[in-house]
C-alpha cells in the first residue's frame, strides 16, 4: 500500500477533497480490520487526523467561496 501523507501546504494544495476522503476512507478500512499492529495503527491513525483536518481546511475554503460569490452565508441542512 502507498504510504498516505498529508503534510505541508503544497501537499494541500495539489490534492483535492475527493482524493483526501479516498485516502482518510483507506486508513478507516485499515484501522477497522483491527489485525495490524499497535504501532502501526497509531500512525495510521495519526495520519488520519491529519487527513481530517486537511479536509476541513478544504471544505471551510469552498464554504468561504460559496459566502463570496453570492454574498449571503450557505444553509445548513
Amino acid at each position: 500500500m502507498q504510504k498516505l501523507q498529508a503534510q505541508g501546504d503544497l501537499m494541500e494544495e495539489k490534492i483535492t477533497f475527493e482524493e483526501n476522503m479516498l485516502s482518510l476512507g483507506i486508513i478507516v478500512a485499515e484501522l477497522e480490520k483491527g489485525d495490524i499492529p499497535l504501532e502501526k495503527a497509531v500512525a495510521l491513525y495519526v495520519e488520519g487526523v491529519k487527513l481530517s483536518a486537511v479536509c476541513r481546511k478544504q471544505l471551510d475554503e469552498a464554504q468561504l467561496k460559496i459566502t463570496e460569490d453570492d454574498g449571503s452565508e450557505p444553509s445548513e441542512n
